[in-house]
């Protein structure tokens, strides 16, 4: 598995407007092979933004790296960087491998095996 996820520092007084970008955005990111799941984080606010970040979760590196050379890729980002400016500077790319992953099912069985 692979977590893409980019970081945004939404200027303070513009979060209903970002989230609005978000909920009516055509992602495309369904159509694309080996992508698993997205979500939009809301974090801390501070003096001058609040925190963002666009988190998908990929089946591997590859199938995130096949999306950003894709069509769906492209559609999806027409828009960006058109319109109202909503964030303090560019979003900042983070991509992780996972190297272990452990649910509360899992843990509770393993417990559950010891006892």
């Amino acid at each position: 598995m692979f977590f893409a996820m980019n970081r945004f520092k939404v200027i303070r007084g513009r979060e209903a407007d970002f989230e609005e970008v978000w909920r009516t955005r055509d992602s495309h990111l369904h159509t694309v092979p080996g992508y698993v799941r997205f979500h939009l984080l809301k974090g801390p606010e501070r003096e001058d933004h609040t925190l963002y970040s666009s988190h998908t979760t990929w089946e591997s590196r590859a199938a995130f790296d096949g999306w950003t050379v894709s069509e769906a890729f492209r559609r999806a980002h027409a828009r960006a960087g058109r319109g109202d400016v909503l964030t303090i500077g560019h979003p900042e790319f983070e991509g992780f491998e996972v190297l272990m992953s452990e649910t509360g099912e899992d843990r509770r069985a393993a417990e559950g095996d010891a006892a």
